[in-house]
């Protein structure tokens, strides 16, 4: 093989400070790392797909919610993750974008609020030692969506 670009980077193992499930929509990749690194997030493990959280909350069909479980599941295994952070996002294709919701924002923005929550249940309930924080990226900010489900101590 050529070398055709070089960089150093670290070969040493590492823990990952959360794995991060959000959509694959360049429109939200700058604010997405941004807000990553502003909340203490420098090492995520990445899961990045169409629709985000939508995977778990309200996925297509059964392998795409086991697959995204399965990535959790390699981060907190190889990477000792102890965070999920999961994502959706304004005018989400998968969802029908802002359209499906008449334009509506709060509406759409309430839909997501329900989808987060299922999706962190979901994780909670697979991975009952993590802590998982939900967030929905609107095209001004970030917003948290409560509750936050917690590590059992």
């Amino acid at each position: 093989m050529n070398k055709i670009f070089h960089f150093d980077s670290s070969p040493e193992p590492y823990a990952a400070d959360a794995a991060v499930l959000c959509c694959f929509d360049q429109r939200i990749r700058l604010a997405t790392n941004k807000f990553l690194q502003r909340q203490g997030i420098l090492r995520p493990d990445m899961i990045v797909v169409a629709g985000g959280a939508k995977t778990l909350a309200s996925p297509r069909n059964d392998f795409e919610r086991e697959f995204i479980l399965e990535q959790v599941r390699m981060s907190v295994r190889l990477h000792h993750t102890k965070h999920v952070f999961l994502m959706s996002h304004s005018d989400c294709a998968t969802y029908g974008g802002l359209e499906a919701f008449g334009n509506d924002r709060q509406r759409e923005m309430e839909h997501h609020r329900h989808e987060l929550q299922r999706a962190a249940e979901l994780v909670h309930a697979n991975f009952p030692d993590l802590t998982a924080k939900c967030f929905f990226l609107t095209f001004e900010g970030v917003h948290s969506s409560e509750p936050i489900l917690s590590r059992v101590a």
